[in-house]
Formats: C-alpha cells, sequence, structure tokens
C-alpha cells in the first residue's frame, strides 16, 4: 500500500514537473517580448535575450503606439488599432447573430435540402482566403465600399457566417427536439422559441464564436493589406509596415512593444472569456 501511494505521488510529481516546463517554454517567448520591450536599444546589444532589464522604461510602448513609421506616415499604431475595432467589433456581432439563426433553423426546423445547405456551408469553412479575393474584389467594387472599413467587415461577415452557423447547428441539435416541439404546440413561434428557449441556453456557444471570431478578424493579414486600402487597413498591416520600415536603425524594442499591442486584445478576451470557450466546446461546439 505504502510502494503504491508513492509510485503515485512520484508520478504526480512528473506530471506537475513536465506541466511546468510546458508553461515555460510556451511563455519563453512572451517573456522575451515583454523583457525587449523595455530594454533601452543599448542594453540590447551588450546583453542576452534573456537577460533582466536593468533601467526598464516604457518609451519603446509610446512611440509604438503613436509615433512609430508605419510607412510614409509615422502616427504609430493607434490609428490602426481603432481601425481593426471599428472592423472586428460589427463584423463579429453580425456574422455570429446570423450564425446563431442559420443553426437554429437548420437545427430544429429543417426543411428540404437543409442537410445540403449545411453541406455547402461546411464546404465554405474550407474555401482558402485566396479563392473569395477576385471576386469579392469584384462585390466591393459593384457596390462602392471598396477600401472602407465598412468593406472589410462586410468580407469577414460573409466568410465567418459559414464557421458560426456550424458552431451553432452543432450545438443547438444537443438541444432536445421536445422542448422545441412542446413549445409549438402550445402557439410559440419561430423568434419566441428561440428568444425564451434556445438563447437562454447558448451562452457557452455564443462566447466560442465571439472568441474565434474575434481571433479570425483581428489576426487577419490577407483581407486587410488587399481589401483595406490606405484609410482602413487593420492594426496587422501596420504592424508588418512598421516592422519592416527601415530608418538604418532596427529598433527591437519598438517592435517588441508593437507586437504585443497589436496582441492584447486577443489575448485579454481569452483570459476573460476562456472557460466559456471551453464549456462550449466540451458542450458540443465542435461536434457533428
Amino acid at each position: 500500500m505504502g510502494a503504491d501511494t508513492t509510485h503515485l505521488r512520484l508520478g504526480r510529481i512528473a506530471i506537475y514537473l513536465l506541466l511546468v516546463f510546458c508553461a515555460l517554454y510556451y511563455l519563453a517567448p512572451l517573456y522575451v517580448m515583454l523583457t525587449t520591450s523595455v530594454k533601452s536599444l543599448d542594453e540590447i546589444r551588450s546583453g542576452n535575450l534573456l537577460d533582466f532589464p536593468l533601467h526598464p522604461n516604457t518609451d519603446s510602448w509610446a512611440k509604438a503606439w503613436g509615433s512609430a513609421c508605419t510607412g510614409v506616415q509615422c502616427n504609430g499604431l493607434a490609428p490602426y488599432f481603432w481601425n481593426s475595432v471599428k472592423m472586428a467589433v460589427p463584423a463579429v456581432l453580425i456574422s455570429t447573430l446570423i450564425g446563431s439563426l442559420n443553426g437554429y433553423v437548420l437545427a430544429h426546423w429543417r426543411f428540404r435540402g437543409s442537410e445540403i445547405v449545411f453541406t455547402s456551408l461546411m464546404v465554405g469553412c474550407f474555401i482558402p482566403f485566396q479563392v473569395v479575393i477576385l471576386p469579392m474584389a469584384r462585390l466591393l467594387g459593384l457596390m462602392q465600399i471598396a477600401n472602407t472599413s465598412g468593406g472589410l467587415i462586410l468580407v469577414h461577415i460573409i466568410y465567418g457566417v459559414a464557421f458560426t452557423t456550424l458552431f451553432f447547428r452543432n450545438y443547438y441539435v444537443t438541444v432536445p427536439e421536445e422542448l422545441v416541439k412542446a413549445a409549438r404546440i402550445d402557439g410559440a413561434g419561430f423568434f419566441t422559441i428561440f428568444a425564451r428557449i434556445i438563447l437562454p441556453l447558448s451562452l457557452p456557444i455564443f462566447m466560442v464564436c465571439f472568441i474565434w471570431q474575434f481571433t479570425q478578424i483581428w489576426n487577419d493579414f490577407l483581407f486587410g493589406v488587399v481589401f483595406g486600402g490606405t484609410s482602413a487597413q487593420p492594426v496587422t498591416v501596420a504592424l508588418n509596415n512598421l516592422v519592416n520600415t527601415s530608418t538604418g536603425v532596427t529598433e527591437y524594442n519598438v517592435n517588441m512593444a508593437a507586437a504585443i499591442i497589436a496582441a492584447l486584445p486577443t489575448l485579454g478576451l481569452y483570459l476573460v472569456a476562456g472557460k466559456y470557450f471551453v464549456r462550449g466546446l466540451t458542450a458540443g461546439a465542435v461536434k457533428g
């Protein structure tokens, strides 16, 4: 009995050590980015990547936000950051709402050909970004919203609806059909059932879609550089321009600060709503 307890304890210690090692391994790049962003250039050149900053300061953060050059303009990331906010928030909300209604219909209001529609939407999830660039450019041109934030919002809504529909449909099929049938017998209509029965059960899957869509849209580079023009470019395009803009000296501290600034919204969203994301996945969000 004592030997079994000892082996069990040693096994737990080994597992914890492995988990700590993995955590440190994956957090090492973040540590390097954070420490480098608060070092001076002289300290970066004379020290080691893993050295802790001797005289930390936030000058590089201020420059990355407000005065770093992203091509010919030196306004920092601030205007492009707000471009991303103006693009991501409505695109996430609209694509998630449309996906929830689509998933509700495909799960509980099936019609002739609904499986074909669902299969087509699933195929849409696997279409590469590059395939839709030319037809999307043509569509935005005809609608006269090319190179605008509105055009980028429409692009991300169209591309994201397939994913959100898939997630919501696979979540809603786990809702007992008897609940919906009983409500229909009692005279409840389409939107009444959705509002009073389906929505109260949907917080986990809504968080899954919010996090998924926000991450995909915020981190997108291809659509932003193709359809953003000069006035609606998102922060990812500006970050690329900042890092590749040469002024004779590569400011690694500014580059690292800019990369962290660009990543903060998605990181914050995962920290705040991560438990709902896991709960939604385990409740059937990605099960067929």
